[in-house]
Parts: structure tokens; sequence; C-alpha cells
């Protein structure tokens, strides 16, 4: 038997700290601890110690020193390595946040501190009503972006433009576990009479109460635009460097926020960081397909993304759409029956189901021995020296993934003048509906940097069937694919709302909308045209989509969206091995872009399709990434964490791996191997 001085020998006080809000409690408690005590069992002896009554089944320990929890209750403390000089914390392990949507609606939620980040944004979607949480994630804004605010705000006080939704009070935010059948076939879709758009269909999932059911509403319309003077004071990037300051902030997704300096009442913004909108339908994501337009309306407002003039009258004809649909709803009396609400969402579904390739797989089995061609006369634009370009019409053939063209149509039988194979390549529109120009730029890999080719089409049809053949090739498909009719089909319809000018001349100004033409372009057009100019060119483009639902009118534009040529690209300043300069890094959901900083241009594509293995080298932070054919880069990264790029690869891989099973649980065990990393 051991005497109690021997015994007393092995114990060591430990000053443990809690975070609790009774007032004439102590806060911190001394303990006298062995190091084969288990962190399960230095609760229990705290509890003790604080003597108050109640639910303390949320807390943890929290290890100031080394920014961790200990979550392993069955530890020891030896394990763990706690001495006594540790700063151990008894704190709560959700608590209060503040996200900032991409519809700019701040809400407050309380939120896991402790849980990984990509489980802590799943929880977040599940309270939010939005699926496929694994395509968002959380971002904290760079102070660069800030700057500009903070120079307009220094003579004023913070603005005071929102209203705070709190949601504190939500079953998944309160610690309790969701609701599951999350992906349950029979889901039951309840649309709202008034928007005309399923709002409150994924509520039954999670809650039963008539204020989520209020809050779920919010979220899922799109409210009225922002001044041009709020606009004005927004960060809107310049460069791509500015452009790369945008990226910088994502949070690790294999950590959690409180190991990140994320404190209790921050904000953090929730952002779709994976531009693969996966399984998008009207029935079920009236709040996701609100929020991906909003992302997408901020970006083009704010110049995030670039756009023609064309376009972005396009733009702002769909939001005006947007709002005249739902004034004229909301004005009617509410006689209609939900079928006919059905009805309208259906339409839009059956029309317009937007995924990232363009639409629903074809059922009928292609004959794989007749591999479609295409064959026309086009004009080859071939930039010169001087700025001079070579224009002149060949007679071009399509097939497989290759361009071949001849000198007319009686030499095709013979060798070609050129055949360009156009695996990887990139694919630029370059169109101007109202000049009948209608333009293919293709930046074609070569081995000392992009090989330039411009095809010109004669007509809409025309274009619109190579242009979808061009998009496909670059992905490594044929015309035999069955998303090829469907993608020439959404060309077409693009163009089509751009081609304002054959409609009837009778525009006017919608019935009861306050029209004020620079809420809805970004500040660039609004000092480019008088307001009277720029409301006489939106309705003009608006006489296009003046028919369409309310439903219809978000997803025009986000497929109008999907269509600008740096959709879905996240830019990031690097260093490539062996360069004396900085280069622009764009990662998209199947590609790096290797882009001139100082031009624009890009300069190399590389295919995740040809991606062998990828790592980083964490004591110099250098992410190398192995291709086919031996082709091998390395590159530090300048603005961001290397581990954002490292997870942004990963993360695109592992979205690549879903199904559209509506059973199915995310594995998260392959996202954390694909993304995590070995720090």
């Amino acid at each position: 038997m051991a005497s109690s001085t021997e015994y007393g020998s092995h114990t060591w006080d430990l000053l443990l700290r809690v975070d609790h809000q009774y007032e004439g409690v102590e806060k911190e408690f001394p303990l006298q601890v062995t190091g084969d005590l288990h962190v399960g069992g230095l609760m229990l002896k705290l509890v003790e110690q604080i003597k108050v009554a109640q639910d303390w089944s949320d807390y943890a320990f929290w290890w100031e020193q080394k920014k961790c929890w200990l979550l392993k209750t069955h530890w020891t403390l030896d394990k763990c390595g706690v001495q006594a000089d540790a700063k151990l914390i008894f704190t709560t392990q959700h608590k209060m946040l503040r996200l900032r949507l991409p519809s700019m609606k701040t809400v407050r939620l309380k939120v896991s501190f402790s849980s990984m980040v990509f489980r802590a944004v799943s929880d977040i979607c599940k309270m939010l009503n939005i699926r496929r949480s694994e395509e968002l994630s959380l971002l904290k804004q760079s102070e660069g972006t800030l700057k500009k605010k903070k120079k307009k705000d220094k003579n004023s006080k913070e603005p005071a433009t929102e209203d705070i939704l709190n949601l504190c009070n939500s079953p998944v935010s309160s610690g309790l576990p969701a609701n599951p059948g999350l992906y349950s076939k029979t889901m039951a879709p309840v649309y709202d009479p008034v928007s005309g758009s399923p709002a409150s269909s994924t509520i039954t999932w999670f809650s039963d109460g008539s204020s989520t059911e209020q809050n779920c509403s919010i979220l899922a319309l799109s409210h009225p635009n922002c001044s041009p003077e709020t606009l004005a004071e927004m960060y809107q990037p310049r460069t791509l460097a500015d452009k790369a300051k945008l990226n910088a902030g994502w949070l690790d997704s294999s950590r959690s926020l409180m190991e990140q300096g994320v404190l209790e009442e921050d904000q953090l913004l929730l952002r779709f960081k994976y531009y693969t909108f996966f399984d998008l339908n009207p029935k079920y994501d009236a709040v996701r397909i609100n929020q991906i337009y909003e992302q997408a309306r901020w970006a083009i407002l704010l110049e995030e993304i670039d756009c023609t003039e064309e376009e972005m009258l396009i733009f702002a004809a769909l939001q005006a759409q947007y709002h005249v649909s739902k004034l004229s709803l909301s004005s009617e009396t509410q006689d209609s029956t939900c079928e006919s609400e059905v009805d309208e969402v259906e339409a839009a579904l059956s029309n317009l189901e937007v995924t990232l390739e363009g639409g629903n797989k074809s059922n009928i089995l292609e004959d794989i021995t007749d591999i479609p061609k295409l064959a026309d006369n086009l004009k080859l634009v071939r930039p010169k020296k001087l700025a001079l370009k070579a224009i002149k019409t060949y007679w071009f053939v399509f097939r497989d993934t290759s361009v071949s063209y001849f000198k007319n149509k009686e030499s095709a039988q013979g060798e070609p003048i050129e055949k360009l194979n156009l695996k990887g390549c990139e694919v630029v529109p370059d169109v101007n509906v109202a000049a009948k120009k209608f333009g293919i730029k293709l930046l074609i890999p070569v081995a000392d940097g992009m090989n330039e080719v411009y095809l010109r089409c004669d007509n809409e049809d025309q274009y619109a069937r190579w242009m979808a053949a061009c998009v496909l090739a670059s992905k490594g498909r044929t015309m035999a694919d069955s998303s090829y009719q469907p993608e020439v089909q959404k060309i077409l319809s693009f163009l089509q709302m751009k081609n304002w000018t054959t409609c009837s001349q009778t525009a006017s100004e919608p019935e009861n909308v306050d029209m004020k033409p620079e809420c809805f372009v970004s500040p660039r057009y609004t000092k480019k045209f008088k307001s009277k100019q720029l409301t006489a060119r939106i309705l003009e483009a608006h006489q296009n989509v003046s028919q369409m639902s309310l439903v219809e009118a978000k997803l025009r534009f986000i497929q109008a969206w999907q269509s600008l040529p740096e959709f879905g690209l996240s830019y990031y300043i690097v260093r490539f091995k062996g360069s004396k300069k900085d280069d622009v890094l764009g990662v998209s959901y199947n590609r790096l872009i290797r882009i001139d900083m100082a031009t624009g241009d890009p300069i190399t594509t590389w295919r995740f399709s040809n991606m062998k293995q990828w790592n980083v080298n964490w004591e110099i932070r250098q992410v190398a990434i192995e291709f086919d054919q031996n082709v091998s880069i390395a590159f530090t990264c300048l603005s961001a964490d290397c581990k954002i790029i490292h997870e942004y690869i990963g993360g695109y891989i592992f979205l690549s791996t879903r199904s559209k099973d509506h059973n199915e649980t995310l594995d998260e065990e392959l996202f954390h191997k694909l993304t995590g990393g070995q720090e």
C-alpha cells in the first residue's frame, strides 16, 4: 500500500476556467488531478465543484494555448499532453454566429464551434432548408475588401440597413440532432400561393413551427435591389489581383470554427464555394435557387465576373421581370387553386432543369457506331502581328473532339490544311446579336502556351450547333453525348433573350413598377448611360422575358450566369516553380488555368481529368501536381494559404463523385481524405 504522502506526489494542481453567466459564482476552480485521470472524469470533478444545477452536456474543454478542443473524453490527461500550465476553459460547444447569406441578408443562429466546418455548414444548411450543403462553405471577409467601405464610413455611423433574422430557436441550432430524411423520395413539396415558388417545401423535414415557415419564405424570396449609392460603397474588384482577394478567406473545412479564431457573435459569409449546382430542382430547392440567384446577381452588379453590355441588359431585364412577376402575383386575389401553382413550377422544371452540363441525360441509347459530325463553311480568323487579322472562309468538319478545315467542300476527302484537337481547350463566346456577330474563340493548349483561333459563324443556328460541339469537345465528349442537344437549346435560348431588336417596338414601362434602372446594372453602366436611356434599353430587352414566371426568371438568370466565360473561376495569385514573376491561377470545377496577371490572357490550361496526383509540401507551402504525358507543375500561393487551393481541387473531385440517388448520404470521410492534407 502506498502512503498518502507518496500518493500526493503524483497529483498536481490544474486551474480550470468556466465560461458561465451566473453572477456570484466563481469562474476559476483549482483542482488536484493525476495524469491518468480521463477528460470525462475531469469534467465530472469540475461540475461537482461548481455546484450549479443545469444541463452541462453541451460543455467541453477548450485548450487555449494549443487552440484545440478536448473532445475525446476517454483520453487521459497524459495522453492529451495536459500539464499544470495548461489553460483549459470549460465552455459551450454551440455558440451564436452571424452569417451574411448570398442575398446579403444576415441571420443569427447557434452553430457548433467544435465540429469541423464541413459538418457545421451541413447543420447550418439544415436550419436554412438548403439541400446539397457540400456546395457551400464559410468565408471570412478579407481586410482588403473592407478598405473602401471603411474610407466611406469614416465620418458616418455604420448604416443601419440590416434587420437580422434570428434563428436561434431552431432545433438544429439548439444542438439537437436534425430531422433525418433530407434526400427522401417521399418529400411532398408545398407551394407558396403568393410567390408561385415552393418556398416552404422543405420545412417539414426539419421543424413544424410557423416561425420557421415564415423565415423560410423570407430566404426563398428576393428583395428589392439596393440603391446605386449603397452599391457604389461596396467593394468592386477592378483587376485580377482584386478578384483574388475575394477568395482568400475561405475557412478550412477540416478544422473547427474555434480553431480558426472565430469568436461568438462574429460575422462570416455563407457562400456557394463550388460552382457545381447538382440536382437543382424547383420542387424542393426554393431557398437554394434563390440564394444561388442572389449570389449570381451580386457577382454581376459588383463586377466580380465580366460580361458584355448586351449581357448586362439581359441580366437587368431578368431582374426587372422577377420584381414585376412578384408584384403582379402579390396583387392578385388568392382564389387560384394549389394545382395551378404546381403546374407552373412543373413547367419551369421540365423546361429549365439547370445543371452544370446543361440538362438531363436522355434515356434513349445512342447508336455508338454513328458519331455525328458537323460540316459547314465558316470563317477562320487568325490574329497576326501588328494587330492585323487574317480572315478567310474554309470548309470545316467537326468529328469526335477535333475540327479539321479544308480549302473547300470538294477537297474534304483529302488531307486537311490543319486538324485542331479541342480536348482541354478554352472555349470563349464572342457574340453581339445586334451586330450579327457570332464568334467562337478557341484557346488550344500547345507545348509553349495557348494557340488562339477564332471561328465566325453566319447565324444563330449555326453558332449554337458549333458552339455546343466545341464546349463538349473541350470536356472530351462528342456530339453523340446526350447533353449535346440540351446544350444547343440552352445557347439558342440565351441568344433569343439577347435578340430583342426583332421584337415589336412597343416597349412600355410595366404597370405598378417603380423602375429604377440604376438598381439593375453595375455602376460602370450607370455612369455610361443617362437614367432614361438605361430605362429604355432595359425595357427593350425586357420584351423577350416578359412572359416568364418568378421561378423561370430566376432559373434563366442562373443559366445566363453559367454561360459567361468566367463563370465558376476562383482566382489566386501564385508563383510557379522556376518562374520569376507572379501569375494568376484560376480554379474551376474541371480545370486549372494559368493566367497572365498583366494582360488577363490564359497561358495554359490543365484538366482535372488528366491529373494523376497532387500533393502539398507543407514545410515550404508548395502545391505539386502531376498530369498525364509527364506534365508536372508546382507553385506557391501568395494571396492565400495553399491549403485553400488544395481543398478546392479535392473538393471538386469529391463533388464529381455524386450521383442522383436522393437517399444518398455524403461520404464525409472521403471529403476529408481528399481535402484535409497532412500538415
